[in-house]
């Protein structure tokens, strides 16, 4: 390791340290004190979803397989009760119906996703577009804009076409070039009316969940120890290639293009102990910084990340390390290619140092840590995910100092209950209550740059690999109903509530209880990484 890489390491864990010393000193009363404030004027409200857990019809005029159409139609099925997104919310043929929805919830943005393979069977722009896609989300679109409701899309969220996967899928570097091809596209096609595209939803699922632990389509998990960094290697050069595309359009449409990751935090297990900051730091490297690093900072991995690969590879007796080398072209491409932070977050655990094994080879015994819950907190409708809104401030004061203070958007903060919770869902309504009054906080009072919340999903969908057993909408699907009826939760009516009020404006009591308990300090901000301006509007 150089003395600069080293000196590196270390100021990561000094931003890390600052982060979490600035609020782990706080009694827990400091910490569950409700802020009211309200969000600036322009604040972008809005509701989520993505094509292959609302859309259905996987089939219809003329679409091709996606790989989770592979995934799910295999027998036996790991999904629960065998099911699919073959129907799911029938979204594709029932676009009204949503663009109801989206209306009743006040909301200014909808972000959602275009099917791949709906446009283009087989994955490539050398064939015909599919029309009858193409009327579906020219329809959505213009349904939306007649709402004065922005559209937020997002190229990729997860269904590859199953025919490039039988080419190799995001292990094969051609499909750089076929999915820049479909990217423009799209940027052709709609971006007269999308001012906000997202390249890949969540790259750090598709590349070791895909092809490292196997867990999710296309479920190839033989080399855990090195297919993951190649597949995050070659998903940085897509998106920064689409980035770069995109220029030629932006002069006209004035647009903005982004990537959404995945921002859980990790707090040290005791902030107090190197080791255990160090552990935090990894973590969040490795799951936050493998991709925000190279495109918010200097186009490459982080130094804690490139060193700890390093050094297991060496134990292992490997003549390179398992993390490929970026070239000076390839970071000098990927720096830079965000407009602003598109952040998912769902969760926070506690970090530990913790030597892993050698053997297997693989990225996760490549982190050294160990994971914990933090068993006092509310338990979601998904194992291993607790409600645990602090983090949310904190992964949100995180990107704001490591990143060099970048316009922030939460894209995706969605929380699942059990089935049989149908409308009365008041875990939910904590959740978001809870959820949105911390980024409130690091917005009004730590200065993050933070510009809008788009977080809730709209309605109960496909959950992955949970199938139906789960819901994680505002609106309630009866999916043992063939006719799909939707009913509101309690949650969106507190939603709708907080988007007319456009956060959680003080009544006087409120604000005589602010004024004598608001003690939080303002995070300082280092000059580091690449400095973001001011963007437009929507609309």
């Amino acid at each position: 390791m150089t003395k600069g890489a080293g000196v590196e390491i270390v100021k990561k864990r000094e931003v890390l340290a600052l982060v979490c010393l600035e609020f782990s000193s706080w009694t827990e009363f400091q910490s569950r004190m409700y802020h009211y404030a309200a969000f600036p004027k322009d604040f972008l409200w809005g509701v989520t979803s993505s094509a292959y857990q609302i859309e259905g019809g996987w089939e219809a005029d003329g679409k091709g397989a996606s790989i989770w159409d592979t995934f799910t139609h295999q027998k036996p099925s790991s999904i629960p009760e065998n099911a699919t997104g073959d129907v799911a919310c029938n979204s594709y043929s029932g676009v009204q119906q949503d663009l109801d929805l989206i209306k009743t919830l006040g909301v200014k943005s909808y972000r959602f996703s275009i099917s791949w393979p709906r446009l283009f069977p087989n994955g490539t722009t050398a064939e015909p577009v599919n029309p009858k896609g193409l009327d579906y989300y020219n329809a959505l679109i213009d349904g939306l804009l007649s709402l004065n409701v922005a559209p937020v899309v997002t190229l990729y969220h997860w269904d590859l076409p199953q025919a490039l996967q039988d080419d190799g899928g995001w292990k094969n570097e051609n499909i750089i070039k076929l999915f820049n091809g479909y990217a423009e596209f799209c940027f052709k096609t709609f971006g007269d009316r999308v001012r906000f595209w997202i390249t890949f939803n969540d790259p750090f699922t598709v590349a070791w969940k895909g092809y490292g632990s196997g867990e999710m389509p296309p479920n190839l998990k033989a080399d855990p120890g090195t297919a993951p960094y190649h597949v995050g290697r070659i998903l940085l050069k897509a998106h920064a290639t689409v980035y770069h595309t995109y220029q030629t359009y932006r002069p006209t449409q004035k647009g903005l293009v982004s990537i959404a990751l995945n921002g859980d935090w990790y707090e040290p297990l005791d902030v107090n102990v190197p080791r255990d900051l160090e552990a935090a730091d990894r973590a969040m490297q490795f799951r936050l910084g493998w991709f925000a690093h190279p495109i918010f900072k200097n186009g490459d991995y982080p130094e804690a990340m490139k060193f700890q690969v390093a050094a297991k590879s060496d134990l292992q007796r490997l003549k390179e390390s398992r993390l490929p080398a970026l070239t000076e072209d390839e970071k000098a491409m990927i720096r830079g290619t965000a407009d602003v932070f598109c952040l998912n977050h769902h969760t926070t655990k506690i970090a530990k140092s913790s030597t892993q094994q050698l053997t297997p080879h693989s990225y996760q015994y490549d982190w050294d840590i160990m994971e914990q819950e933090l068993t006092h907190f509310p338990q979601t409708g998904l194992k291993g995910q607790r409600a645990v809104s602090w983090g949310l401030r904190r992964v949100l004061n995180w990107i704001k100092l490591e990143y060099g203070d970048p316009e922030v958007y939460v894209t995706d903060n969605g929380v699942a209950t059990e089935r049989k919770v149908s409308d009365d869902d008041s875990a939910r309504v904590f959740f978001l209550k809870t959820y949105i009054d911390e980024a409130l906080k690091a917005q009004s009072l730590d200065g993050v740059r933070l510009r809008g919340y788009l977080g809730a999903p709209l309605m109960d969908g496909f959950e992955w690999l949970q199938g139906y057993t789960v819901g994680s909408g505002l609106i309630h699907v009866d999916f043992t109903n063939s006719t799909l009826p939707r009913t509101h939760k309690y949650s969106s009516q507190l939603y709708q509530g907080i988007v007319k009020k456009n956060g959680f404006p003080p009544g006087e009591d409120e604000t005589l209880v602010e004024r004598f308990t608001s003690s939080s300090k303002r995070l300082h901000q280092p000059q580091v990484g690449v400095q973001f301006g001011s963007v437009p509007p929507l609309y």
